[in-house]
């Protein structure tokens, strides 16, 4: 305090800058001073620099869910039914058993840590499957059919990706300095999966390829943020942008965030939709030709022949599948002229499946905002009472209520009747045939609280953000699609208050299959960033489909959706010249216990959850990420899930080598390779040689290296770990050396086989080497 006292006195204008650490200014009377902190004269905070996780997972699994009852695919065995989970007893240790159930009621049990093989069945025809006999070779005539049709629709596929490589998109250049300013103007904490998608985004808009990126995230997550930026960077570019809306409302509600969050930045911006009169209309368009206007939102009027950019670079879709075929068709065109990126909370299978595919490119936005809870949803038969009940919650807490009654010419006499039975409420009707004016007029009153209830068509389905409502009413959700109801839901519980959503079918009327797995599907899925599950049982029920001009429907029924899409992949793969088998796994059998005790994650499903987040970690960067998840939902790990976590980094290093398996028999552990597998042999035979290692070849199996167990170590699951961790470190090919070509093709002459037989001349005999134990069915009678 002296050193500062002392300091101030030699500065005749009393201002002082100190670099330290401080959240907020104060005052010192002492020294007649005041200290401010630089966010309170700049108006911001500076915001940490923060490392975004890379997490590899499988978009598919992850956004599906594996109930009891529910069909299932094991890469190697074919279709069955998932039973749920099963304790058994194994060589005298305790496992966790994936349990499925085959034809004639043969059951195979798999162990969690091989639960990568297993899948949920998707068909994408809403049908059920008929299941796979065990013992049989039906199922990989099936899967030889389905990877051929795989390798043809690739074949089309690296058509489409040359096309979309030879075109040349906008080049941008790194952030400027008033990038980094509008970042930081943001009031809120971004998420990791905002910063990713963000990343994604100026990865593609500075490589200088067309991009064509999905932003998939539910209402309220952060995607017109994340568009915000990209438009941003294209405007610094000397770029127009363009914001794509299916409604007016919307339209008019991303206008004014715009003109908000973009106010300290010369930018203009304008907007075109029916809000907007003819006059005003007339001079936006001639000020996007003369490059005047550097952003326009608007509806499918953009789309217009009279529309001329002098400049376009980039146009955000905002819930693109709510525009008609001939606005579609329009944006085809756009595609293949500019950047674009498509931002949804639910998209259309066809959507969905393009992204899935590789055909276009897609990030999710999953991680919820703070303090966000999840709407409570009722799906029951209609009833005045239940109506009155919802209504009267609402108003007690002064609250206000949206009614969705999508048919227009009764709108105003059912509005009359829900009058009749709240006489107290305050009502107001909005719907597509009013005029801007009226629209604009009774939205701005329901924001203002001059009305209680809201009756409305879909007009409200996207973009109505008003905090206060918080109850939904759905009449005849039966007749709505499963985006459009899980869109509706997302009009409320946009705030901490705990939200209703009510979706009524008439109680005289026999739902339809298909409409009672919709409704089914919108109940089930009521947790936070559910948006995606949705699209994926949207796909389930509604099918995948025409992806490329030709029907992959029938090989999708046959293997199920996500088996064919990684058949896709690993096709393309194969014409790109990479050997990259997207379903390769490693086998891994220790004996050890391996199951998560039911005094820690007690709900089945929920275990399967853990397991699924361990067992298909590609890095040790997703297993710490795993980790992390579990503890900050569980408590502190016990000690076997920290063995299960162990095995998974162990089986990073035995993927990445490309070991087949790793299993232990009575006496030893063996080791198989696969051809592919990257090895150096004469690493091979150095080790084999060494006195001390203990290694040696399998005489029966020549690709099998076979590593006694020390009695003393037999149950001691560090120490074998350890051990196979050693031995694959020793004999794995130098990925990284310069030499890396040579080496490979030094490999492919020589196979490990061939450097047993070479070696085995000098290799001493061993009296204890055991066959490798083969895997058996078990049915129901074993």
């Amino acid at each position: 305090k002296e050193e500062i006292k002392n300091d101030y006195s030699k500065n005749e204008n009393n201002f002082y800058i100190i670099t330290t650490q401080s959240s907020s200014g104060f005052i010192k009377d002492d020294i007649k001073t005041i200290f401010l902190a630089d966010w309170e004269v700049f108006g911001r905070k500076r915001k940490k620099i923060r490392k975004i996780p890379k997490v590899n997972r499988n978009l598919i699994e992850v956004f599906v869910d594996l109930n009891v009852g529910d069909y299932a695919v094991h890469v190697n065995y074919g279709i069955g039914r998932y039973l749920g989970l099963t304790r058994k007893m194994s060589n005298g240790k305790e496992k966790d058993y994936i349990t499925l159930e085959y034809a004639k009621g043969d059951k195979l049990y798999i162990p969690v840590e091989q639960m990568n093989f297993v899948q949920k069945y998707i068909s994408g025809q809403g049908e059920s499957p008929k299941l796979t006999l065990l013992g049989g070779s039906s199922w990989d005539k099936i899967k030889s059919k389905a990877r051929e049709d795989a390798l043809a629709t690739a074949r089309e596929l690296i058509k489409l990706y040359a096309i979309r490589s030879n075109i040349r998109g906008n080049v941008y250049g790194t952030d400027t300095q008033w990038q980094d300013d509008f970042e930081a103007s943001f009031n809120y904490e971004e998420t990791a999966d905002q910063l990713r998608a963000i990343n994604d985004i100026k990865e593609d808009m500075e490589s200088g390829k067309m991009m064509d990126r999905l932003i998939c995230g539910d209402v309220g997550f952060g995607k017109t943020e994340v568009a915000f930026r990209a438009i941003f960077k294209a405007i610094m570019a000397g770029k127009q942008c363009a914001m794509l809306c299916p409604t007016t409302i919307l339209s008019h509600q991303h206008y004014n965030n715009a003109k908000s969050r973009f106010e300290d930045f010369p930018i203009r911006i304008e907007v075109l939709n029916r809000f907007v009169t003819s006059r005003q209309a007339k001079r936006n368009k001639e000020l996007l030709k003369n490059g005047s206007c550097d952003l326009i939102v608007g509806t499918h009027m953009l789309l217009s022949k009279d529309i001329e950019f002098k400049n376009l670079g980039l146009i955000v879709i905002d819930e693109e599948q709510r525009f008609g075929v001939k606005h579609k068709e329009a944006l085809k065109r756009l595609r293949l002229e500019t950047d674009v990126l498509t931002l949804s909370a639910t998209p259309i299978p066809r959507t969905l499946n393009m992204a899935l595919t590789g055909i276009r490119d897609i990030s999710i936005i999953e991680t919820p905002p703070l303090n966000r809870i999840p709407v409570k949803t009722f799906v029951t038969e209609f009833s005045e009472d239940a109506v009155v009940n919802a209504i009267e919650r609402e108003l007690k807490r002064e609250g206000q209520i949206f009614y969705l009654y999508n048919r227009i010419d009764t709108i105003e006499s059912f509005a009359l009747m829900i009058k009749k039975l709240c006489p107290k409420a305050r009502i107001c009707v909005a719907h597509g045939r009013m005029t801007g004016s009226q629209l604009e007029k009774i939205m701005e009153d329901f924001i203002n609280y001059k009305y209680d209830i809201l009756v409305s068509t879909t007009i409200i389905e996207n973009g109505i953000d008003i905090p206060n409502a918080n109850t939904i009413l759905i009449d005849n959700a039966n007749k709505l699609g499963l985006s459009e109801l899980y869109q509706l839901r997302g009009r409320v519980g946009r705030s901490d208050r705990e939200a209703y959503a009510y979706m009524f079918y008439p109680s005289d009327l026999a739902l339809t299959e298909v409409a009672y797995k919709r409704l089914e599907a919108i109940s089930e899925h009521t947790d936070l960033g559910a948006g995606f599950k949705i699209a994926m049982r949207d796909l389930e029920i509604r099918g995948a489909g025409n992806i490329l001009g030709k029907e992959q429907s029938g090989m999708i029924y046959q293997v199920g959706y996500e088996l064919y899409t990684q058949m896709l992949e690993e096709a393309a793969n194969e014409y790109k010249g990479e050997i990259k088998e997207v379903t390769f796994d490693t086998v891994i059998d220790l004996k050890h216990n391996l199951f998560i005790p039911d005094s820690y994650i007690s709900d089945s499903k929920e275990k399967i959850s853990a397991y699924k987040l361990i067992m298909r970690s590609q890095s040790n960067e997703d297993i710490d990420y795993a980790r992390d998840f579990i503890i900050d939902k569980y408590g502190k790990l016990p000690k076997e899930l920290e063995d299960i976590l162990d095995i998974a980094r162990i089986k990073v290093i035995l993927k990445r080598v490309r070991i087949l398996s790793v299993i232990e028999g009575q006496y030893n552990i063996y080791i198989k390779l696969d051809k592919h597998s990257k090895i150096d042999t004469d690493k091979v035979i150095n080790l084999i040689n060494t006195s001390n290692s203990g290694v040696y070849f399998d005489k029966d199996n020549l690709n099998q290296l076979i590593v006694p167990v020390i009695y003393e170590k037999e149950n001691d699951l560090d120490w074998k770990l350890e051990k196979i961790k050693n031995i694959i470190l020793q004999i794995e090919g130098d990925l990284n050396s310069k030499n890396n070509e040579e080496d490979k093709e030094k490999n492919n002459k020589m196979s490990i086989a061939e450097a047993n037989l070479k070696n085995n001349k000098n290799s001493k005999k061993r009296t204890f080497s055991r066959k490798t134990p083969k895997l058996i069915k078990l049915n129901k009678n074993k």
